[in-house]
């Protein structure tokens, strides 16, 4: 530790003219972090250096500490503004709780990482998210080629670990991983070159693997406690397009959930009498907190939107009007992100054994296609993306819809809004095996090929704000 202090005592002076003269490498890594960060959030970095990156980012709080005094110090020359501490990684002290912690490029000088992740639980709160940006270790011998022949500033002896191993030691830190990242293949500045390498072929499968930078994103487990099944007042809604047969069916089977349940019909263009029937059954079940609506714009998504805005519950789902995912599962997902092991629920239809007649073969297949061109899109395994049961909290709702200027309104299902932003506000992402049944009235409202090409469409089109950016 010691001889760590008196190495960044040293550096500090020449610091901000050297990561200067890398900005191509340290901009991509600051970057990444920004992207997963929105305005209205608190950070809270370690081992910030000279604090180029914190003061990059956007954030409505942003606090910096380092246990280099001299970096400290040259950090506040530059920023001014930036609320900076000498401190160590080792011994935090805030009473502060932070949504968003970053370690960039720190954890390779860390004595006893373990003990680093325990310190964090101080300033975490159950939503808190880390990130922390480390070498890849196969480009150890590079990187000390860099610094024998003085391309790259000498370093002390690092700890130089796996992915594997950073997410194993956040795990018995008590913290989840629920995303991995990698990024940059050529670290030096070549026009055209560098973009080529870094926005397209690191892009892809096993190129990705010789990245230089890992990101790994985590957040706290879950405390169990008998308080969660009372915690949280719940929004279900449902939107309907010539579901008639079903209105009557969906109030008597949704469970009562949470501290309150309310139910939330929101019809959109039928030729039937699915609107005549939703006010009936608001009328018949007057002692059920049922409100009712129809969507001004055609389309599930119009419909969807419409019903968030009306919810007055802490969690909002969704839930088909075909009832072909039964209502009856809808507590286990109350459970879960009540629980605090998600913060977006999505369902899963392909893990159990659905009725025979379901889903069609080409649908099947069309699911799985989707599955892993999000696998890949947003960097963590999804079964399923076009489950029409979804779960998100009424505030990270409103988050993300204040933020929906950035996919803009491409999405006539909702499915594919809700999932990319959800990815861009960092939330933690979990799929929930759910049962599929065939569907007992009606028919479907989704037209495979047409629709199947929009959500193609739509992949190309998020591909461009996700991954090749």
């Amino acid at each position: 530790m010691k001889t760590n202090i008196s190495y960044f005592n040293d550096l500090s002076a020449r610091r901000i003219k050297q990561r200067r003269a890398k900005k191509y490498y340290w901009n991509d890594i600051t970057k990444h972090c920004d992207y997963f960060i929105s305005e209205d959030v608190s950070v809270l970095e370690l081992g910030c250096g000279t604090a180029e990156l914190l003061k990059d980012i956007k954030a409505k709080r942003k606090v910096g500490i380092d246990f280099s005094e001299s970096m400290i110090a040259e950090a506040k020359k530059q920023f001014p503004e930036l609320e900076l501490h000498v401190m160590a990684a080792e011994d935090i002290r805030f009473s502060e709780k932070f949504d968003v912690i970053i370690l960039s490029n720190l954890i390779g000088y860390l004595d006893d990482i373990q003990d680093v992740f325990k310190q964090l639980h101080n300033v975490c709160h159950p939503h808190t998210k880390i990130i922390i940006t480390y070498y890849n270790f196969l480009w150890e011998p590079v990187l000390k080629f860099g610094e024998m022949i003085g391309y790259k500033t000498k370093t002390p002896p690092q700890n130089w670990l796996s992915l594997s191993e950073i997410n194993a030691l956040l795990e018995l830190s008590g913290f989840s991983v629920y995303r991995n990242s990698r990024r940059m293949i050529f670290p030096v500045y070549i026009p055209l070159l560098s973009e080529l390498f870094n926005n397209v072929i690191a892009k892809f499968p096993f190129f990705r693997l010789l990245s230089i930078n890992n990101f790994t994103f985590a957040k706290p487990h879950a405390k169990e406690n008998g308080q969660a099944g009372q915690k949280y007042s719940v929004s279900v809604i449902i939107p309907a397009r010539n579901e008639s047969g079903n209105i009557e069916n969906a109030v008597s089977r949704i469970p009562a959930m949470g501290s309150n349940t309310e139910i939330i019909f929101v019809e959109s263009n039928s030729t039937d009498d699915t609107w005549l029937k939703i006010q009936e059954v608001q009328k018949k079940y007057a002692s059920t907190h049922i409100k009712i609506a129809q969507a001004a714009q055609p389309g599930k998504n119009m419909a969807v939107r419409k019903g968030f805005e009306m919810a007055s519950g802490d969690i909002l789902m969704i839930l088909d009007a075909d009832l072909t995912v039964p209502p009856e599962d809808l507590p286990k997902f109350y459970d879960v992100i009540a629980s605090g092991k998600g913060d977006f629920v999505n369902g899963s239809r392909l893990v159990y054994r659905m009725d025979k007649n379901a889903m069609r073969t080409i649908n099947l297949a069309g699911n799985k296609f989707f599955s892993l061109m999000f696998t890949w899109l947003l960097d963590q395994r999804f079964k399923d993306t076009l489950c029409g049961t979804k779960v998100i909290f009424k505030k990270d709702y409103e988050r993300l819809a204040a933020n929906r200027s950035f996919f803009g309104e491409f999405d006539p299902f909702g499915d594919f809004d809700l999932l990319f932003g959800a990815h861009k506000l960092n939330l933690c992402i979990v799929e929930l095996p759910i049962h599929y049944r065939e569907r007992t009235y009606g028919k479907t409202n989704i037209s495979r090929f047409r629709h199947g090409l929009i959500l193609l469409r739509m992949c190309f089109f998020a591909a461009r704000k996700i991954k090749f950016r």
